[in-house]
């Protein structure tokens, strides 16, 4: 298990640093198209194109492994809080169940499109120029994907360690 946590660690800091490198690009990107419009008049073509169907979904889509396994989620607890501490372990733990279930789910749906973009060539105009888009239609997948692999992780984690919790209080008796 250990092995596997290292090694979903790597690679969500290496798409983490991808979505951060996105985010930077976009900045300088917009930065000169801005410079560009006002100084020269001629704008950076197809900026548009590429912030939106590029930067950022690699911004978005790539770091949501990372989000999950720094336990950087939105989360509200409006009735868990209620609740013994113990239920909400169990709870929170079938949730990643759950989760993961639904996030391989939107990858298989998004993986078939991404192969669907791909056969047609999907592409974008934007003034004279005809801009590729159909790669970034497999970044939702890899995201989710990768998502669902650290929720299916932590689900383990849980099983393992309630497992071992409740061998070793049954030995306590």
């Amino acid at each position: 298990m250990r092995i596997l946590k290292n090694i979903l660690a790597k690679i969500n800091i290496i798409l983490t640093t991808l979505g951060g490198l996105a985010i930077a690009l976009m900045m300088v990107h917009i930065t000169l198209d801005v410079l560009m419009r006002f100084i020269f008049n001629k704008p950076l073509p197809g900026t548009i194109t590429i912030v939106s169907q590029y930067y950022m979904l690699i911004a978005v889509f790539l770091p949501l492994a990372y989000a999950e396994q720094t336990k950087s989620h939105i989360s509200v607890e409006l009735f868990t809080d209620l609740m013994p501490i113990r239920i909400q372990q169990h709870l929170a733990g079938w949730i990643y169940l759950a989760s993961a279930t639904m996030c391989f789910i939107v990858t298989a749906r998004t993986w078939g499109e991404a192969l669907r973009r791909m056969a047609s060539s999907t592409s974008v105009m934007q003034g004279d120029f005809s801009i590729i888009v159909w790669p970034t239609y497999f970044l939702l997948p890899i995201g989710f994907f990768l998502l669902g692999i650290t929720l299916t992780y932590k689900f383990l984690h849980y099983i393992v360690n309630n497992f071992k919790n409740n061998t070793e209080e049954a030995f306590d008796d």
